[in-house]
């Protein structure tokens, strides 16, 4: 358990292997702006950490210039339904904070409704 958690660590890991999860085999530079604001040195860094890991393989075409293609490899793959999952709690409690942020608006609105009356 411990290798694998500390093969998922790290800023931009789970979200780089949730985009080629959803996307497939992914070139680098669209895998860039899919995952927004990592720099290419992070993206550089983990890509290689993962495919080290084996979690991820990277495919090399040598034309010009070079088409280097990433996708999960087997061990990537057997992460899907612990993706999945972490990716709906994720949804459940974005739509949570969104609805407390949305009541507390309402909230904020109404105390300045009564203060004013």
């Amino acid at each position: 358990m411990d290798a694998l958690l500390r093969a998922l660590m790290g800023p931009w890991t789970t979200y780089i292997i949730y985009v080629l999860r959803t996307n497939g085999p992914t070139r680098f530079g669209e895998l860039k702006r899919r995952v927004a604001g990592i720099s290419a040195k992070v993206l550089t860094e983990r890509l290689r950490m993962l495919e080290e890991a084996d979690i991820i393989k990277r495919d090399y075409v040598p034309t010009i210039p070079p088409q280097v293609t990433y996708s999960l490899a087997e061990r990537g793959h057997a992460l899907t339904e612990v993706i999945d999952r972490l990716n709906a709690i994720a949804q459940t409690w974005r739509r949570e904070d969104e609805t407390k942020a949305a009541d507390a608006k309402r909230a904020a609105s109404a105390a300045k409704t009564r203060d004013v009356a």
